[in-house]
């Protein structure tokens, strides 16, 4: 079976970090590891525990996006990323190359964008795919052959989210209505505003009962007060809301399958790396037991 997981970098990277805020790891020279070391045994549990045939690391890049465009506020309450987490990114790109698997962006489109591409191209020449990210607006992507792969957290195990999945947790008839709720919602992670007063469970019951954003506002004269009141004021910001939440599928990316073939580690790119940031223990986990931070350190 071709298998191909396409991780969600940043979100990932973020996760690994403040997963050991409270505890931090640091090199003897002070160089703070938690983000990088957190994805390593996230990378190294994913090829052993699920096998992948194909992988790859998307990130996004800091040229605006059409969103940006459409809505100026889109993201625009974000905190600037830890100094910590800036510093350690590159150590991130040195290990995913490191493994020998391919860092994909594009310009102009989140990594969100880049993943639904490739996904759905995945999906079209026999892949099952496998979307590792903890954001909800993947939902949408899902499919027979498409699934959200949620990584585990605070001592709760992975979950897999597959269709049946995804339509009792929304409680919707098809995954891209997931879209459209999000649009009724908005979601306040992303600063995609929604309509004021609709909130996840009033969402859920407005599609349930008209199917779509679009469908809502057209029967607004149905609703009742302020509900009413806020779908006719708002429509205009809850269609921009749902193009928002709307993961685009023809991002300018090709399915390269060579390239994303998972293959052998290399001792040449990660030993170095290893050695600089002291990690002894992920060393041997690689390369067994004779690996050595010191005599990677003479021996570059």
């Amino acid at each position: 079976m071709k298998k191909l997981f396409l991780l969600d970098g940043m979100a990932l990277i973020y996760r690994a970090h403040f997963a050991l805020s409270k505890n931090p790891r640091f090199t003897s020279g002070g160089i703070n590891t938690s983000a990088v070391m957190g994805f390593a045994n996230t990378l190294m549990e994913i090829l052993k525990k699920e096998a992948p045939t194909h992988l790859a690391v998307v990130f996004d890049t800091n040229a605006p996006t059409e969103r940006h465009t459409d809505f100026v506020a889109y993201k625009a309450h974000r905190q600037a990323m830890p100094e910590d987490l800036s510093l350690a990114l590159p150590y991130v790109v040195r290990l995913v190359e490191g493994f020998n698997i391919p860092v994909i962006t594009s310009d102009g489109f989140e990594a969100d964008d880049v993943i639904g591409t490739l996904a759905k191209k995945a999906e079209k020449v026999g892949y099952t795919v496998f979307c590792m990210t903890p954001d909800k607006d993947f939902c949408q992507l899902v499919s027979e052959n498409i699934f959200v792969y949620k990584p585990a957290r605070m001592g709760n195990d992975m979950e897999i989210l597959g269709v049946k999945e995804v339509l009792e947790k929304w409680e919707v008839q098809t995954p891209e209505q997931v879209i459209d709720i999000l649009g009724l919602w908005g979601d306040a992670v992303d600063n995609i505003p929604g309509i004021p007063g609709i909130g996840e469970k009033t969402a859920k019951l407005l599609i349930k009962q008209f199917g779509s954003v679009e469908e809502v506002i057209a029967n607004a004269h149905q609703l009742k007060g302020k509900m009413r009141e806020n779908v006719e004021n708002f429509a205009e910001q809850g269609m921009i809301s749902k193009k928002l939440a709307t993961i685009i599928l023809n991002a300018p990316v090709e399915l390269d399958e060579e390239a994303l073939l998972v293959g052998k580690p290399s001792r040449e790119l990660l030993e170095p790396l290893f050695a600089e940031l002291e990690f002894r223990t992920i060393g041997r986990r690689v390369f067994g037991e004779e690996f050595s931070v010191n005599e990677a350190r003479t021996n570059p």
